[in-house]
């Protein structure tokens, strides 16, 4: 024990997290949306902290393994680095625009937000099959997970939060 150690955590690194797979479980209608257009649509935009706490956005793919939500990084990549130093982040996961004039044609898009945490087990790593050997591998934790999109003249908005379960917005 060290005397006169603080250590100092900010508050939102202490905020329950989820796995993918608990997540599942307390909001399944939600996550199965969220799967499904992860699913449909490869591309994502990965948002992350840089070292003076300014927004960084960049592109990545994600897989479902496991019961959990994955994204890997080529070898010192910025966003990896971000994610190194400060693992908060946020997925935005879009969805192509809907054909016509009907606005509820749309699907919507799913936000995920919570925390990247690096894995370094080699056998772990090992399944994932990764290009080259300094690749980073993180799987995500949840706090959050958001679904927009138009239903009729209402914007409709179901969000989840870890512990507190889904709730249901609609604006004119």
């Amino acid at each position: 024990m060290c005397a006169g150690l603080i250590l100092s955590v900010p508050s939102s690194m202490m905020m329950a997290m989820a796995s993918w797979q608990e997540f599942d479980q307390q909001a399944p209608e939600l996550a199965a949306v969220a799967r499904r257009l992860m699913d449909a649509y490869k591309h994502k935009v990965l948002a992350t902290l840089r070292k003076d706490g300014s927004p960084r956005v960049s592109g990545i793919e994600t897989s479902f393994k496991d019961g959990e939500l994955w994204t890997g990084s080529m070898p010192q990549a910025v966003k990896a680095l971000d994610l190194r130093r400060d693992p908060r982040m946020a997925i935005h996961v879009g969805s192509k625009d809907p054909e016509g004039p009907d606005p509820s044609a749309w699907e919507g898009d799913v936000k995920l937000t919570g925390r990247a945490v690096e894995i370094t087990d080699e056998a772990v790593l090992t399944s994932f099959q990764l290009p080259g050997t300094d690749s980073h591998l993180f799987r995500i934790e949840l706090t959050e997970a958001v679904w927009t999109r138009v239903e009729g003249d209402d914007l409709v908005i179901d969000a989840w939060h870890e512990g507190a379960g889904v709730r249901q917005i609609r604006r004119k």
